[in-house]
């Protein structure tokens, strides 16, 4: 939404992400890499570690791969990892949370962040279609509150999703604005709806490539090729929910069909598969075959 010849946007001054699953990681790892400083927050020590393992990691890789100019060692320089909200730097002036898609747990975290930040800090929660103004109602300055929507993997990923509650202040709104731009991503903005945009297209295309599946329409691998190359997605409905885990998707699923009907029914495939263990490319078995992820 924003566009013209003035000088750069700036990043924010810091950056706090609690969090760090893989898409809390890609988070802080993206606003590292443009420059920010960032700390991760995690629920222990060890997890915290393994957080910083792995954005290490991710790093090397993405320069190998010449797809940073950035020094990986200077990334990681700019990067503090933590094991409590509490320890974070009231200066900071974004908070993002982005802990499993619970709403009891984001609330928490949230509120909890919350008191320990400043009062014009920004606090974010990056989830993919609970809502928003409800938990903005937990907080005592609901104003400085909104949803960044973020896609998996972040790094790559060219997309924020901006979802904008009852009570988000519209100067919250320009700075994610700014830092959407700082980060070299483009920007989408919606009102706090059920899925909002993405997740309420993307779950109604996944959730029927699935029942075609289940109904013996055609193979996965079929149905991928025929959205890929018939209608050039870069990936199809039943790869990207192996991408994006079929938990998650399940978890997002039952949401939606909560709020907005039975279009959203979860089909009893992507039930089983998830009660299997058969989550997508986390553990190497989806709805196609993947090297498991260490």
């Amino acid at each position: 939404m924003t566009t013209g010849t003035g000088p750069a946007p700036a990043l924010p001054r810091g950056v706090a992400v609690i969090g760090g699953g893989r898409m809390g990681a890609g988070i802080a790892q993206s606003f590292a890499t443009a420059g920010a400083p960032v700390t991760v927050v995690e629920q222990s020590r060890e997890a915290a570690e393994a957080v910083r393992e792995q954005i290490a990691g991710s790093l090397e890789r993405a320069a190998g791969r010449g797809l940073i100019d950035a020094d990986p060692a200077e990334v990681l320089d700019r990067m503090a990892f933590a094991d409590a909200v509490t320890g974070l730097d009231p200066a900071t002036e974004l908070v993002v949370e982005a802990v499993p898609e619970d709403a009891g747990l984001k609330a928490k975290v949230l509120a909890a962040a919350e008191q320990v930040v400043g009062e014009t800090t920004v606090l974010a929660t990056n989830t993919s279609s609970l809502s928003v103004t409800e938990l903005a109602a937990v907080l005592e300055r609901p104003a400085r509150f909104l949803g960044l929507h973020f896609f998996n993997p972040v790094p790559a990923s060219a997309l924020i999703e901006l979802v904008v509650a009852e009570s988000t202040g519209a100067d919250v709104v320009d700075r994610a604005l700014a830092w959407t731009a700082a980060l070299g991503k483009k920007d989408v903005v919606v009102r706090d709806s059920p899925g909002f945009a993405s997740s309420r297209l993307g779950v109604a295309l996944g959730l029927e490539a699935i029942r075609m599946v289940e109904e013996g329409v055609a193979s996965a691998e079929a149905i991928d090729d025929a959205m890929r190359l018939g209608y050039k997605h870069p990936m199809g409905p039943l790869r990207l929910t192996d991408l994006v885990g079929l938990d998650v998707r399940l978890a997002i699923a039952e949401y939606l069909h909560a709020t907005l009907g039975e279009r959203f029914a979860p089909p009893r495939l992507l039930r089983d598969k998830v009660a299997r263990g058969e989550l997508g490319r986390s553990t190497g078995q989806g709805f196609h075959t993947w090297e498991k992820q260490r």
